[in-house]
């Protein structure tokens, strides 16, 4: 049986996504930090992992990216996870008695027209799902936590809301991680970290051989290199498999634009 870690305490959307993709009788593995899920990946405790890297309201999860130019594994698939928020508390609790809200920083931000109207004290926490089990393993009564319905089923807990995100089109982009990316299937991604010559028109160029090969980019973000003030690597996805003919070029012709190019893998497009 393959053991698969995510970040988190059981019920997080992270599992919610290892599930989605491997399914149910997956052995999964909770780690604190997401630095823990790339160590297990690469000491190989684990053979699969999953992160998040993008939410559809708050954008990306910038530390995950961060991460892969520590870290030498492969993207070999990514998971698409509908997140639904609820409200949840200690059995015995009304939504008047509650004085605090805890959740992950990114639950509170899309959840922010409820909380703002709720009007209650919020505090950020590691985890949704963490949140939920601290309420519980604490007896708080007059606190809640928004996580996703199914870790509120794993707790025992009451769920006093449902719904409460400001936008019902909430979704996370999740990466599973491995040592070796996916083989082609036709209809595939690749996610790439490059960083641009300081030459007048070098990003251009760059971006200018996928389009001459009429490469669909998909992504684009820059990240600061931490290194020196001012400088940025950049995030790419598009679509197409890392060895096809045309995508292959693109990658070779972008290495003379480049300081260096980072290949993190090809994958199936999540449905």
């Amino acid at each position: 049986m393959k053991t698969v870690a995510f970040q988190g305490e059981r019920g997080a959307y992270s599992e919610n996504a290892v599930f989605q993709f491997f399914g149910f009788d997956t052995q999964v593995k909770p780690c604190k930090d997401f630095k823990d899920v790339f160590d297990s990946v690469c000491t190989q405790e684990t053979k699969f992992g999953v992160v998040p890297v993008e939410n559809s309201l708050e954008g990306s999860i910038t530390q995950n990216y961060d991460l892969f130019l520590k870290y030498d594994l492969k993207v070999c698939a990514e998971v698409i996870v509908k997140v639904e928020h609820c409200l949840i508390a200690n059995p015995g609790t009304a939504l008047e008695d509650i004085k605090v809200v805890y959740s992950h920083p990114q639950a509170l931000a899309q959840c922010r027209s409820f909380l703002e109207e709720f009007g209650r004290e919020l505090i950020s926490t590691y985890d949704t799902a963490g949140s939920v089990k601290m309420i519980k393993e604490k007896s708080l009564k007059n606190a809640a936590a928004i996580a996703s319905e199914r870790a509120a089923n794993i707790y025992g807990m009451h769920i006093l809301a449902k719904d409460i995100a400001d936008n019902p089109e909430n979704y996370t982009r999740f990466f599973v991680l491995s040592t070796q990316d996916s083989a082609p299937t036709g209809k595939d991604k690749t996610s790439i970290i490059f960083s641009a010559k300081h030459e007048p028109g070098s990003l251009y160029h760059a971006l200018g051989e996928f389009a001459k090969r009429n490469i669909n980019l998909t992504k684009i973000e820059s990240r600061p290199t931490k290194k020196t003030p001012w400088e940025y690597n950049f995030y790419l996805d598009f679509e197409g498999h890392r060895t096809e003919p045309r995508c292959a070029e693109a990658l070779k012709a972008l290495e003379k634009y480049a300081i260096f190019v980072r290949i993190l893998g090809s994958y199936p497009k999540a449905a």
